[in-house]
């Protein structure tokens, strides 16, 4: 998880509770925070057995801008390069909100290919990632946006990406133009397996609010997670008609 400008690593606390909450299996945390001359400093642990822990990275600098965020993947594949060589892991899906979503997108194209062979990405899921900054259209293109559709063929092919927006009004969610978000379509869409847009609305719907929309923490669940690990425990009753299905199961 990498969370956006003016974060801390903290930013995605109220989630993880909520994605912990009911679980059979709570993801164990690691946060690591990235310092401006690419130094780690860890807070939490993995488990040993946990399958999918989560790992938040975030950066001193974690100020606003294109220049910036080009520093900010730099940072990011420095945590990435530690965490890979500590931990070994074969696969990871990735998780950004706002910016982090972008810093994820940059280094995806700039810096994934030396991992690739060894490490695969299954999934990357954004949560209203400006994509073209502060322009509500697309005819107007920033040089970030120019540059991830230049080097879109740089993506992983096997790539499942999920865009989702907020939509507190029905133009932005308070801070991003929901065309901004639309635009990742001109990024993603038939340059890796499948890309798929999702509209937030109701309660919670605000930029800030998104990380903790209770929509958002359902379709982490359902989208980015494996189902084992989002299950949440069985009741006695419940455990006993399960049993009950796997027994007619057998039978027929």
């Amino acid at each position: 998880m990498v969370p956006g400008s003016s974060a801390s690593i903290n930013r995605f606390d109220p989630l993880i509770a909520k994605l912990n909450k009911n679980n059979a299996h709570p993801h164990s945390i690691l946060k690591i925070k990235v310092s401006k001359n690419g130094q780690l400093s860890y807070l939490g642990s993995l488990n040993r057995g946990d399958n999918e822990p989560i790992i938040v990275i975030g950066f001193e600098n974690n100020h606003d801008g294109y220049s910036n965020i080009k520093k900010q993947a730099g940072w990011l594949d420095e945590a990435f390069y530690q965490i890979s060589d500590t931990y070994k892991f074969n696969n990871f899906k990735a998780f950004g909100h706002s910016n982090g979503g972008l810093i994820w997108t940059y280094w995806l194209e700039h810096y994934y290919s030396d991992y690739s062979s060894e490490i695969k990405i299954k999934k990357l899921m954004t949560l209203a990632s400006p994509f073209n900054f502060s322009e509500n259209s697309v005819n107007r293109r920033t040089q970030m946006l120019n540059d991830f559709i230049k080097n879109k063929k740089k993506l992983p092919k096997n790539l499942v990406v999920y865009s989702l927006t907020g939509g507190r009004s029905y133009e932005s969610d308070g801070i991003v133009p929901e065309a901004s978000v639309a635009a990742a379509k001109y990024v993603f869409q038939n340059q890796v397996k499948s890309f798929t847009e999702m509209t937030i609305t109701g309660d919670e719907a605000g930029h800030s609010d998104l990380p903790q929309n209770k929509q958002v923490v359902q379709l982490m669940k359902q989208y980015l997670f494996d189902k084992m690990n989002s299950q949440a425990p069985l009741t006695k009753e419940s455990q006993k008609q399960k049993d009950r299905n796997k027994k007619k199961e057998k039978i027929k």
